[in-house]
């Protein structure tokens, strides 16, 4: 709103400072300390509220250091992260952005799916919460609205990039296709020409290539959202730790819608120039704002928990912002942390079932899951796992510490993958 204010003011009246806003950075900026003080200002009213109200944290006891202290711990405070991503990016960004617009979207839809998990779970006193089937049906919901838009819509194009080798063979001069079109073309790491179609999975299918192409976007923007938003679920087990590992993973993901809005910094790295993917900039640090205000009252011990309206929130605009920058295929490095705790969740339900099956008893691969809580766990406690190690159970905020820094190697190699191929 603010943006087209001040565009308006400006070009009627000329007023000193007013062309400030036409330059993403600095609302970006503004959006990141806005967010941030909307987060911190207004969170302690939030919990008190909450805490008043009597909206407070189920426990059950899994035998963890400090677990039952946390009983009675106000939760759904993802309410302030949506709160205070939603306000500054509807101030200072572009409105009529097409990226900006989905991500809108994305916050609102899967806050309400979370939303309505923690309350049927904190008010109508069901620790199951929403049923399972229910959650997929709207995680499946938003996967067909994003993959859909992008399929429709005349404002989601690319441009792809022509690379043209000096004569010294040291000298990279990459040069755009002259008109932006539809593509089902996204970033592949580790490879020389690192823009790989899914159309070229049915190259058989001669002219009807590019539709099945299409057809196998969608389910993987599908598949994607859910697997995310999913991850950033489970990985929500201690203070801080999806909050964290979601600002770092969301600072990563600003500087590649960043790079690949500007034609200038697209060219220096030789990747495809996405039009109008700068602006989302703009919500990326209102998201790097509301995490990081959040944390001051997440983080060890915390005094509010975001609940799935939170975690479901963080995870599916992580893989939206993802999709819309063509990154998709980056996101098993960058959201390495959720990656694993899902993966170690799939792994320890498939064994147990396969070992009770075969040996007539159900066997462990970890102490414990989703991973953060094997490392919480005291080895050799009578748990028949097949990893014991570590045998001492690790302090809370030194696993979250210690994943966050994981989340930072894996930001940062995220980001080099678009130069290493």
């Amino acid at each position: 709103m603010l943006y087209h204010l001040f565009h308006y003011l400006d070009q009627i009246f000329d007023i000193p400072g007013g062309r400030l806003f036409n330059f993403i950075s600095f609302r970006a900026g503004l959006a990141f300390i806005l967010a941030l003080l909307l987060s911190t200002m207004f969170g302690r009213q939030i919990i008190d509220y909450l805490q008043k109200k009597q909206i407070g944290e189920t426990i059950r006891d899994l035998g963890l250091e400090g677990q039952m202290s946390k009983k009675g711990t106000p939760t759904m405070g993802g309410i302030i992260i949506i709160i205070a991503i939603l306000v500054p990016t509807l101030l200072l960004a572009d409105i009529a952005n097409i990226y900006v617009i989905l991500l809108l979207v994305t916050t609102v839809w899967m806050g309400l799916i979370g939303f309505l998990d923690d309350y049927i779970k904190v008010f109508r006193k069901n620790k199951e919460g929403l049923k399972g089937r229910f959650k997929i049906v709207g995680q499946v919901g938003l996967g067909l609205i994003i993959g859909l838009t992008m399929y429709f819509s005349p404002s989601l194009v690319i441009r792809e990039n022509i690379e043209v080798k000096g004569a010294t063979q040291r000298v990279e001069n990459v040069l755009y296709s002259k008109h932006n079109v539809k593509s089902t073309k996204t970033t592949i790491p580790f490879v020389k020409n690192n823009n790989f179609n899914y159309a070229d999975a049915f190259k058989s299918a001669g002219e009807k290539a590019q539709d099945y192409g299409w057809i196998l976007f969608v389910i993987v923007t599908i598949f994607i959202v859910t697997a995310v938003s999913n991850g950033a679920n489970l990985t929500d087990g201690l203070d801080g730790l999806a909050t964290g590992s979601s600002a770092i993973m969301g600072v990563t993901l600003g500087i590649l819608a960043y790079v690949s809005g500007n034609i200038n910094y697209a060219g220096y790295l030789n990747i495809m120039y996405l039009p109008g993917t700068g602006e989302m900039l703009v919500f990326a640090g209102a998201f790097i704002g509301a995490t990081i205000g959040f944390l001051w009252y997440n983080s060890f011990p915390a005094q509010i928990f975001m609940g799935d309206t939170g975690s479901l929130t963080l995870g599916g605009i992580i893989a939206v912002f993802a999709i819309l920058t063509r990154k998709e295929l980056l996101i098993p490095i960058l959201c390495g942390v959720f990656f694993v705790e899902s993966l170690s969740v799939i792994l320890q339900v498939g064994f147990f079932k396969y070992s009770k099956k075969r040996f007539g008893e159900g066997k462990r691969i970890f102490k414990m899951t989703p991973l953060h809580h094997h490392y919480q766990k005291q080895g050799n406690a009578g748990i028949q796992a097949i990893f014991q190690r570590p045998l001492q159970a690790m302090p809370e905020s030194k696993i979250v510490i210690r994943f966050w820094i994981v989340g930072i190697i894996l930001a940062a190699i995220t980001i080099i993958t678009l130069k290493i191929r």
